[in-house]
C-alpha cells in the first residue's frame, strides 16, 4: 500500500503539471481490482485525475528513482488547409497552416522553456544516460494549432484574440532501462491571453503566450516531481 500510495503521489504531481488546478472532491486513486477500466497497454484508470485522462501501473514503486533524463516524440500538427494569407482566407478564420519557419520558433521554445524549468530541480538530477535510478519523462505535444493568421501580403493587419493556439500534452513516466511506461498524463489546454480577454495580437504577443503556458506545464512538472515525498 506504501508504494501504490508513492506511486499516486508522484502521478499527481505530474498531473498537476499540466496546469489544471480545479478543486476535487476526491483525491486521485489508482483503479484496482477485476474491474479496473485498463488502457490498451495495461495501465490502470487514475479516478479524479486532474488532466482529461491519466493511467498508472497499480504496483508502481518510484522509491528508487533519484534522477531524470528527458525524451521526446516531437510535435504533432494538425492537417489545415488554410494559410491566411489572403483577405478570404482570414475570413474564414482559423486555425490556420503554420509554416516551417513558425513551427521551429515554436519548437525550440518549448525546448528552451522545458530544459530551462527542469534544470532548477533541487531535488532530481538531470542526466543523459540511463540507469537503475534513472526515470524517463517522455513527452509529446499533439494536435497543435494555431489561431492567429500570418502577416498578410502587402501589409499588416491587427488581430483580437482570447487564445492563440491549442495543443494537447503526453507526459509519460518510464523506466530508463526497461523502456516500461509507468504512468500516463493526457491533457489538451488553450494558450490564452490573461484574463482570457480579447488583445491585439501580433508575432511579439502571440509568442509570449505560448512561452506563458510552456512555462506554467515546465513549472508545475519541476514543482511537482520536487514536492515527491515530501
Amino acid at each position: 500500500m506504501k508504494n501504490i500510495n508513492s506511486a499516486v503521489r508522484l502521478l499527481t504531481a505530474v498531473v498537476f503539471s499540466l496546469g489544471l488546478l480545479a478543486c476535487q472532491t476526491a483525491p486521485p486513486s489508482i483503479q484496482t481490482g477485476p474491474d479496473a477500466e485498463l488502457s490498451y497497454d495495461g495501465l490502470h484508470i487514475v479516478d479524479n485525475s486532474q488532466a482529461d485522462v491519466a493511467w498508472a501501473r497499480p504496483d508502481l514503486d518510484l522509491s528508487g528513482y533519484t534522477k531524470i533524463m528527458t525524451a521526446s516524440a516531437g510535435i504533432e500538427y494538425r492537417q489545415v488547409k488554410n494559410k491566411g494569407r489572403t483577405s478570404v482566407d482570414r475570413s474564414r478564420g482559423g486555425p490556420y497552416f503554420i509554416d516551417d519557419r513558425a513551427r521551429g520558433k515554436f519548437e525550440e521554445l518549448v525546448a528552451e522553456v522545458f530544459t530551462e524549468e527542469l534544470q532548477k530541480s533541487e531535488r532530481f538530477t538531470i542526466v543523459d544516460e540511463p540507469g537503475p535510478d534513472v526515470l524517463i519523462i517522455w513527452g509529446a505535444l499533439l494536435d497543435v494549432i494555431s489561431y492567429v493568421p500570418p502577416d498578410p501580403v502587402g501589409g499588416r493587419s491587427e488581430v483580437f484574440l482570447t487564445s492563440v493556439g491549442e495543443a494537447t500534452l503526453v507526459l509519460e513516466l518510464r523506466d530508463s532501462e526497461t523502456n516500461t511506461i509507468l504512468a500516463r498524463s493526457v491533457d489538451r489546454r488553450a494558450a490564452e491571453t490573461i484574463g482570457r480577454t480579447f488583445q491585439r495580437t501580433n508575432a511579439v504577443t502571440s509568442a509570449s503566450e505560448v512561452r506563458r503556458l510552456i512555462r506554467f506545464w515546465g513549472t508545475r512538472l519541476r514543482e511537482g516531481l520536487d514536492g515527491f515525498g515530501q
